[in-house]
């Protein structure tokens, strides 16, 4: 089924002006040739897009998707249209990274600033997302590369070690446990918790940890960005488990004390994936290459559709 622009942007018009006649003048089409165009249409899709009323039209059910899916398209037409432009201007390519917070607040600033420099030709953009959605993103190919947290969760995924970093506590500067240099996490669950919202890596992970122990954890607050958390901690609301290096500098602004978590899972592993295919985009290779320099090596040796696993070697 093929379906042009000036027929769906018809819809859009009748679907905001709920009428015809109306949508028809916005997109310059003579009222025969609007009304055939939205027959024709509804007899493609075998449904109907809009119910005839006295004082003009209603859209149905069918319609309203519709719509969406051209709204959408119309968004998407448009960021066709900026990065095509760009090129004028010397851009050479757009790189969309999908990373968890963890990776942003631990990780990606300088070499996302290296690679930047090195290639000031290439646009960046970076968005926050859990792990998981970090992984659907990339697979769905709304983002070209993601930086997350194991576990990996889509075998869609070409993946390679990236980074490791610890996770840290941050307690209350007059809290109980705030003379102690580190803690269990069984030391935590006595304890109200803030925490990152559901759905973040860190956050799931000490759930599971918790049931296992047959304990219930005592998420008191869920916000987003670690900044709050650490103002919240400040202010007596909880204890909070987040990545050290952002944790090491909220020791050193607000009036917290930075634990050691003593637990074999407060290791992190990060990881840098891609759709699997079989070449890379240039701009994408070059990124995985800057990032992961034992991808140049794991490229070369595996064939297209093979699995290419995490390497702990390649961490960094």
């Amino acid at each position: 089924m093929r379906l042009d622009l000036t027929t769906l942007n018809l819809v859009l018009a009748i679907e905001q002006t709920r009428s015809i006649t109306r949508g028809a003048e916005r997109e310059h089409l003579a009222l025969a040739a609007a009304s055939k165009r939205i027959s024709d249409l509804e007899t493609r899709l075998g449904v109907q897009l809009f119910e005839r009323r006295a004082r003009g039209v209603e859209p149905t059910e069918a319609c309203r998707a519709l719509v969406r899916h051209i709204r959408s398209l119309h968004a998407s037409l448009h960021a066709l249209e900026s990065e095509v432009v760009e090129f004028a201007r010397g851009i050479k390519g757009h790189l969309r990274i999908a990373a968890n917070a963890g990776a942003i607040a631990e990780a990606l600033p300088p070499d996302l600033a290296a690679f930047s420099q090195a290639h000031p030709q290439i646009r960046i953009s970076l968005e926050d997302q859990t792990s998981a959605e970090v992984q659907a993103a990339v697979a769905e190919g709304r983002a070209d590369v993601g930086v997350f947290t194991t576990p990996l969760l889509d075998n869609r995924l070409q993946t390679w070690s990236y980074r490791t970093g610890r996770l840290a506590v941050l307690v209350p500067a007059a809290h109980e446990l705030a003379g102690r240099e580190s803690v269990s996490f069984d030391d935590l669950l006595d304890h109200d918790l803030v925490g990152l919202h559901s759905g973040a890596a860190a956050q799931e992970l000490m759930m599971q940890e918790a049931m296992t122990r047959g304990r219930t954890l005592k998420a008191r607050l869920q916000v987003r960005g670690f900044d709050a958390i650490a103002q919240l901690v400040e202010a007596g609301m909880g204890v909070a488990v987040l990545p050290d290096a952002p944790a090491r500098r909220f020791a050193q602004v607000f009036d917290v004390r930075r634990l050691t978590l003593d637990e074999a899972w407060a290791q992190r592993d990060y990881v840098l994936g891609v759709a699997r295919q079989e070449r890379l985009p240039t701009v994408v290779q070059r990124f995985v290459d800057a990032l992961c320099p034992a991808a140049r090596n794991e490229a070369a040796a595996s064939t297209p559709g093979s699995s290419t696993p995490v390497s702990k070697g390649a961490s960094r």
